[in-house]
């Protein structure tokens, strides 16, 4: 057999409140399907189909080492197919496999960290909502909401995406270091997007093709001839693993909108491995 997992929209460890989604949770989700093919040995391969744009920072890391812990238990080779997007934290995760396949149409590439702190301190005040923040040290709402952000906030957030940045040029080197130098990755990751033909020069992916390449791809490096291809659902009555939470198997949105990022739930503060081409402001 060779195992079919999807991963694909925005990554994240939250759960999707909309009860017509199955598949609340993508870090349970993945979790659940690695830990079934590793129960089942004829599971010799496994194709990791991506179409997304990146998410968070820590689902993006966590999805990154799951596949590498289940590679390292199993000695099952993995191949990514990237679809319409594998950026950011999508070609993050796809670090984690031994063969990277682009779709003709697809666009890759964004390796880099963007941080989000809107600034709605003008619209505020234009509604005469005024906010009273007591802390503990000056440092301590750094990246508020209600402010704009200091030179030394700044700053500080910097050196954070800095090193998260970082951590990503390690990732990917870890998995081309036969490819790319690190001096030559830093030259073009600089957070734009690639076509699969420029990646493919640019070593960034392995091969162009569609899903039949990837198939064959993945027989090829579990030495088999001939396999079935299999997909694993996911509809957990109860929790799961350690990323499902109790609310996985139903839940409903909230009607309370008096938190903020309700208000503007594209705006929330983070450190993303997203390609984010929306105006934020």
């Amino acid at each position: 057999k060779v195992l079919m997992v999807d991963v694909s929209g925005i990554i994240t460890s939250a759960s999707n409140p909309n009860i017509l989604n199955r598949e609340k949770n993508i870090l349970s989700s993945i979790r659940y399907r690695l830990e079934k093919a590793a129960e089942d040995r004829l599971i010799r391969g496994i194709i990791l189909r991506v179409d997304t744009p990146g998410g968070e920072v820590t689902a993006s890391d966590i999805i990154y080492n799951e596949i590498r812990l289940f590679k390292q238990k199993t000695g099952v080779p993995g191949v990514v197919l990237g679809m319409g997007v594998m950026a950011s934290g999508g070609y993050y995760i796809a670090s984690a496999s031994d063969y990277i396949i682009a779709h003709p149409t697809a666009i890759t590439g964004s390796i880099g960290v963007i941080s989000i702190f809107p600034n709605i301190q003008e619209l505020f005040d234009k509604l005469g909502i005024h906010v009273n923040i007591i802390k503990s040290g000056k440092m301590k709402d750094s990246g508020s909401t209600f402010r704009e952000m200091t030179s030394e906030e700044e700053a500080v957030f910097q050196s954070v995406v800095d090193e998260l940045y970082q951590k990503f040029l390690d990732v990917v080197l870890e998995g081309r270091k036969e490819l790319l130098s690190r001096e030559r990755l830093k030259e073009i990751a600089d957070g734009r997007i690639y076509t699969a033909g420029q990646a493919h020069e640019l070593k960034l992916v392995d091969e162009i093709g569609y899903f039949d390449t990837a198939f064959e791809k993945a027989k090829h490096l579990a030495g088999i001839r001939n396999a079935k291809l299999v997909t694993y659902t996911y509809y957990p009555k109860s929790k799961t693993n350690i990323y499902a939470s109790t609310s996985d198997s139903l839940s409903f949105s909230s009607d309370d909108d008096s938190d903020i990022r309700k208000m503007f739930p594209s705006l929330q503060a983070g450190f993303y491995y997203l390609w984010l081409p929306q105006d934020q402001r």
